[in-house]
């Protein structure tokens, strides 16, 4: 059924030769209550397809409009795609699931993006892109169109976080436009169903080592009389939050690991005897925090190890190459048998520390000389077992993906 577009002046207009099976470039808008803009951003799209000649179609995501936006779409000739469930990733997962074409751009339906530019983002998808993003800083923000907070604080910041992350290529993580090849996003199986689906993509796009392609886009004010969806301080978070949720070296391993050299660096400097820095002296009581750094990092590293495995299985992560060396060399065996070295050693230095005491017929000791045999030997205890534990459940982890 071939997909009638209308023209600036309304006339009906029909692609040629566009019949579902050949539609080259499906152009998918998420829509909710976006009657003021809609028709604009619709015609738009119509001419960019239209003057390029390429053979698309217009598809309206609508997640509940009750304004008239699905009755303005359906009249300029959109096919329009009701998703019930709420959510800006979930009107957008509807819409390209309903969608024919071989490429996808996305935009928002608030006038904003510039749809003229859409042969651009075709073009490079045409020459082996397979994720292509626009980048608003090198296109041009007019004024007004994007609030100060967000151009120089939030978007840099986050987008550069990203980038640091992930070692993504993107310049611009929050840009609404752009491409996709329709193969490459079924690769993705993105899952998240709000604002956080368009930094997923991205995240995505870079584990999975996607080509990914920039193109100069343009931000304009938004058209609409009535607030933006997005909410600064809560969309910002949520970005952060998937960030250290998809990157479990940042949030976990890479705290953890400093949190074992500092806690065995103290703990190596104060095992001998106290230390005096200027007029403040460190003793066994600085020695107990010394331990806590090191049986917290190494909790920490191991949710690293844990939460990278668990993605992987989930399919949240793509498989890693590195992990999979490791694991034929740390086995189950292995790491029972580092467990159980570090429980008798912790048994031997608590044996020692009792019969030092029983030598004093088990009355008072001098506690920073017997804490400094204690102190480590409730900490190889406690790492001993552990380590048991944590390579039993990593086995039960690994079940699947063996």
């Amino acid at each position: 059924m071939a997909v009638a577009l209308k023209t600036e002046s309304e006339q009906p207009f029909e692609m040629p030769g566009k019949e579902p099976e050949t539609i080259e470039v499906s152009v998918v808008m998420p829509c909710l209550n976006e009657a003021e803009t809609l028709a604009t951003c619709i015609v738009k799209a119509q001419r960019a397809l239209r003057e390029a000649n390429i053979a698309g179609e217009i598809v309206i995501a609508d997640n509940g409009s009750s304004d008239g936006s699905v009755e303005i779409a359906e009249q300029l000739g959109a096919r329009v795609v009701k998703v019930r469930a709420k959510g800006y990733g979930n009107a957008l997962m509807g819409g390209i699931a309903a969608a024919a074409g071989k490429y996808i751009v996305m935009g928002d339906a608030d006038d904003s993006y510039d749809f003229g530019h859409i042969p651009r983002f075709v073009e490079q998808l045409r020459n082996g892109a397979e994720v292509v993003m626009g980048n608003r800083f090198r296109g041009g923000i007019q004024k007004d169109a994007m609030p100060p907070l967000h151009r120089y604080f939030g978007n840099p910041l986050l987008t550069r976080l990203g980038r640091l992350f992930f070692h993504s290529p993107v310049g611009d993580f929050y840009c609404g436009l752009r491409g996709f090849r329709r193969d490459a996003y079924e690769r993705m199986g993105l899952r998240t169903t709000g604002m956080e689906f368009a930094t997923e993509m991205v995240v995505k796009a870079t584990l999975l080592r996607l080509r990914i392609a920039e193109v100069p886009t343009t931000l304009s004010p938004d058209g609409r009389s009535r607030p933006p969806h997005l909410r600064t301080w809560r969309d910002g978070w949520r970005t952060l939050r998937f960030f250290l949720l998809y990157s479990p070296r940042w949030l976990f391993l890479y705290p953890g690991m400093a949190l074992m050299l500092m806690g065995t660096l103290l703990g190596v400097w104060l095992l001998p005897a106290p230390r005096v820095v200027g007029n403040v002296r460190f003793d066994v009581h600085t020695l107990v925090y010394a331990a806590a750094f090191v049986l917290l990092g190494f909790q920490a590293v191991g949710f690293a190890v844990f939460t990278k495995v668990f993605a992987i299985s989930e399919g949240l992560l793509p498989a890693d190459p590195g992990l999979d060396r490791l694991f034929r060399y740390i086995t189950l065996e292995v790491g029972l048998g580092i467990g159980a070295l570090l429980t008798i050693m912790g048994f031997a230095a608590s044996v020692y520390a009792v019969s030092n005491w029983g030598a004093q017929n088990f009355g008072a000791l001098d506690y920073s000389h017997t804490m400094r045999i204690v102190i480590p030997a409730a900490l190889c205890l406690t790492l001993g077992a552990q380590t048991i534990f944590a390579s039993f459940f990593m086995s039960v982890l690994g079940l699947r993906r063996r």
